[in-house]
């Protein structure tokens, strides 16, 4: 397994303290998992996020990540 690269934005960056991490997981589901224990206060704050593997957002934990990937991590926000 590669690691993969991990864009963290607002509410997500403040959870973990870092705007970029990486992280060996093979999926969706085992990268949100891989963060969930990597960074305690990051855990409830994945529940509303929206997850961009290279660009395309996704909701299915069983996705393939490419040895290599970057998944973005984009809590909602509001604003205008």
């Amino acid at each position: 397994m590669e690691a993969v690269r991990v864009r963290l934005f607002a509410a997500a960056r403040e959870a973990a303290g870092t705007s970029e991490t990486t992280v060996e997981a093979a999926t969706i589901g085992g990268l949100l998992d891989a963060l969930s224990q990597q960074f305690e206060d990051l855990g409830p704050v994945l529940t509303r996020c929206s997850i961009l593997l290279e660009g395309v957002r996704t909701t299915d934990r069983a996705v393939a990540i490419e040895p290599g990937g970057t998944v973005d991590v984009l809590p909602p926000y509001a604003g205008g």
